[in-house]
């Protein structure tokens, strides 16, 4: 054993039975490598080694959103400070090979030259369980479209008796049709067996809908409860409010800035030039499901929003194409969710404009008149179905001036 004095850096390589710890100096040299049982007894067990060699500065992780999640979580309650690691660079694995010692110990090299410095989610509070819920949710929704699927298909080929019943019927009404349905015959007969797995599927349907029901509810209560504030931003609903906690994590402290908020869920301009040809393009790095949720609220803004309706006509007279403009919205919008994430604010009062409209005895067709909206927009912002920061300012002006 070293010195009391030594300081450390360990390397761990993951895996669903065992773990491999490797420990070096903060100055690079090798001291020490051993493999440990993926459980309660090992967890306590490579703390015990790994603090046996003096302070730890600092223990890289490899793969700490799978195998590695329950480990993390351990170091960090014994105030261990954990640094996420990447899959060890291929070319170097072709060059020097492969084994959990080796991947241990390039885990922890990682950790001395700042390769790795991310810190890892936490997984410990309320957006891990938003993570459980949208896993299970993903997986009903499949569900729900492979049976339809399913009996769309079936019906294709089904008697003509049967086909001639449900043609004209839209989804919601034929799986009710089916549902309703009392088959009768032997199932050796294709008639009987035909309507037998019809209904049974339309049944499957009903409790997979039920199911999603479910689920769409308790991530309702759980945002109201840790995120209220995020869904009152224009295009933010459940599903991406949801998922875009889901990519901040329990600990969204770690994201210093927003820059890095934006490289991480893949809006982050990429330079894309040559020559004469000054541009950037859109990233394909990043979380890919923070990215969709991010595009989905640039739809929703581009056809809803008229602040966003006004700067898309701008740069497109710029001669800006339909990509351009949507990477550009799609940074200011990670912009305004990670203020909102690090610092939450209220939507402002939306009650107080239609009361002090009306006490002044002005209709919903001459405030939108003088605003150059449509009156729906001006409604929806005044019941607070929408959020425009901006506009709600510009709108109290005007009432105070009338």
């Amino acid at each position: 054993m070293a010195n009391e004095q030594t300081k450390v850096i360990a390397g761990i390589d993951t895996h669903a039975d065992t773990h491999h710890v490797a420990v070096i100096t903060d100055t690079g040299r090798h001291m020490a490598d051993r493999e440990f049982p993926a459980a309660g007894a090992g967890d306590q067990g490579i703390i015990d080694f790994i603090t046996g060699f003096g302070p730890v500065l600092a223990v890289g992780v490899e793969g700490t959103g799978s195998y590695g999640a329950e480990l993390s979580r351990v170091l960090v309650r014994e105030g261990i400070h954990v640094v996420e690691v990447m899959r060890p660079n291929r070319q170097a694995r072709r060059l020097q090979g492969k084994s959990d010692p080796l991947d241990a110990y390039q885990a922890a090299e990682s950790v001395l030259a700042g390769r790795a410095a991310t810190t890892p989610k936490s997984r410990d509070g309320a957006v891990e369980s938003l993570r459980v819920l949208r896993a299970e949710r993903a997986t009903a929704m499949r569900a729900r479209v492979a049976v339809m699927a399913q009996v769309r298909a079936i019906l294709v080929t089904a008697p003509e008796s049967i086909r001639a019943k449900y043609r004209a019927m839209t989804s919601p009404a034929l799986m009710a049709a089916l549902e309703r349905t009392r088959p009768a015959g032997p199932v050796s007969e294709p008639l009987a067996s035909t309507a037998t797995v019809l209904k049974r599927l339309a049944v499957r349907y009903r409790h997979l809908h039920h199911e999603l029901a479910q689920i769409d509810a308790e991530l309702d209560a759980i945002l109201a409860f840790h995120a209220p504030m995020l869904r009152d931003l224009q295009g933010v609903g459940t599903d991406v409010a949801s998922q875009l906690l889901v990519t901040a994590g329990d600990n969204p402290e770690r994201i210093t800035t927003e820059a890095k908020f934006a490289a991480l869920v893949g809006v982050a301009p990429i330079p894309a030039s040559s020559g004469k040809t000054s541009r950037h393009r859109l990233s394909r790095a990043g979380d890919r499901q923070a990215n969709k949720a991010i595009h989905h609220v640039v739809l929703v803004r581009m056809r809803y929003d008229s602040r966003t309706r006004a700067y898309v006509a701008r740069r497109r007279q710029e001669g800006k194409s339909t990509k351009e403009i949507m990477r550009c919205l799609k940074r200011y919008v990670a912009r305004e969710i990670y203020d909102q994430l690090r610092h939450p604010r209220p939507a402002p009062d939306a009650g107080t404009l239609r009361t002090t409209r009306t006490a002044k005895h002005l209709t919903l067709q001459q405030a939108a008149d003088a605003l150059h909206v449509w009156p729906t927009a001006l409604s929806r912002l005044e019941r607070g179905l929408s959020r425009d920061d901006v506009f709600h300012q510009r709108y109290e002006t005007w009432l105070r001036e009338h």
